[in-house]
């Protein structure tokens, strides 16, 4: 049987010839991840993977639908496998918030689902490294945020000749569409228009801003221009203190979201321009409020980064690790009438956090200390008696070839 399109398998390393995934950069990448988002302060949370549909579709309307994988459950209840984690982040803020001080710091490695057309850098299934900020207004938070995205990005060996970050503001644009149009019940339809106009074609594109009293010429040259408003240039000034400025730039062309966005929206991407974006995020300080039905109004904002496009960009720089499984020792047992002593000795050591193997059968001598090389071990341990019959431990270190027998008690500290 072959696994569905769009998902992975991940295997341990070395890599059969045919898959491409790999559990120990996984694992790498999930780690470095966690260490810098625990640097940072953020707390790790999660939620279930399944959901009820309600939850997407007040989000994101009704045409997400299309995007996912929803059915009705044995309950008769319509739900749907999480496509995002800012719903279900939001709903739980919303409904413990004042459980926890603000501001609430924190992030997520969710897998996430999405039924769509396969591409490069997207599947039907990722991991995605969500980090998120309420409670707190000031731009300080976007540039926490930020520099938490350089930071982790810089974590894997990235640097500014990598990548960059991609500033812009729905209230930059916001303060462009109030200069020329007065009517505040167009402005959902300009951004909905914004939003796909490098999706659309130009000619369609100008007719529609024409509509509303507005020029494509207009939108490219306010875009061209590039001026920060006072949060973005606040964001650049709080970068700049940290030296992070070389890793940011203001790129009004960053128009992802802005019907969903109440204010700053980034994006990161490779400067070879091979890749799809990196991560991407901003400012969402209505969605708790909508989610809560008015209830909890509290302002939110947040990143995601996949690992899908980190994994290839990463291969693409030279930059994943070679990754070597070993382990402490392998426990030899050539002699079966003393597997039970060895037994408490592997026993013993993996309670002290050592890393143990040993033959689970009567194996040839010759096979054991292939299966210790093939694992990696630094040192065998062989299990022996003496002339009066107390048990003594045979302790080989592999790279030197130096042996020492100690009493089971010291073999710890040896292998240490």
């Amino acid at each position: 049987m072959e696994r569905l399109p769009g998902f992975r398998d991940f295997y341990p390393e070395p890599l059969p010839s045919n898959e491409n995934w790999s559990a120990d950069v996984r694992q790498m990448i999930f780690s470095t991840w966690r260490s810098v988002a625990q640097r940072y302060g953020f707390r790790e949370y999660d939620g279930p993977p399944l959901e009820s549909l309600e939850l997407f579709t007040t989000k994101s309307g009704s045409e997400i639908v299309g995007q996912l994988y929803n059915f009705t459950d044995k309950g008769n209840r319509e739900v749907a496998l999480r496509p995002e984690m800012t719903p279900t982040l939001a709903r739980m803020v919303a409904t413990q918030e004042r459980h926890y001080k603000k501001p609430i710091k924190w992030f997520a490695i969710p897998q996430l689902f999405r039924y769509e057309r396969q591409q490069k850098g997207r599947l039907r299934e990722h991991f995605q490294f969500n980090a998120d900020i309420f409670g707190e207004n000031d731009p300080a938070a976007d540039a926490e945020l930020v520099a938490l995205l350089i930071d982790t990005l810089r974590a894997f060996g990235l640097n500014h000749e990598d990548f960059v970050i991609r500033l812009s503001s729905r209230n930059a644009w916001q303060e462009f569409f109030c200069k020329r149009c007065p009517d505040e019940s167009k402005a959902y339809e300009f951004y909905q228009i914004i939003d796909k106009m490098e999706r659309e074609d130009p000619v369609k594109s100008d007719a529609l801003l024409q509509a509303l009293g507005f020029t494509l010429e207009d939108v490219k040259a306010f875009i061209a221009a590039g001026i920060p408003n006072a949060e973005l240039q606040s964001i650049l000034d709080n970068l700049k203190s940290r030296g992070l400025s070389e890793y940011v730039k203001i790129d009004y062309m960053v128009i992802r979201g802005l019907a969903y966005y109440t204010g700053v929206v980034f994006e990161a991407f490779d400067r070879k321009g091979e890749f799809r974006a990196i991560a991407g995020g901003g400012r969402y300080n209505n969605l708790v409020k909508l989610l809560s039905a008015g209830k909890v109004d509290l302002p939110g904002l947040g990143f995601g980064m996949g690992d899908v496009v980190l994994a290839e960009l990463l291969k693409e720089r030279k930059l994943l690790p070679k990754t070597e499984f070993g382990i402490r020792a392998f426990c030899l047992i050539e002699d079966e009438t003393l597997r039970y002593a060895s037994l408490a000795l592997v026993q013993s050591l993996r309670e002290k956090q050592l890393g143990i193997d040993y033959p689970l059968t009567a194996t040839k001598g010759d096979k054991q200390f292939k299966r210790a090389l093939e694992l990696n071990a630094r040192f065998t341990c062989r299990v022996e008696r003496d002339a009066a019959g107390a048990v003594l431990v045979r302790v080989k270190n592999l790279a030197t070839r130096e042996e020492k027998i100690l009493p089971p008690g010291d073999v710890a500290t040896a292998l240490a």
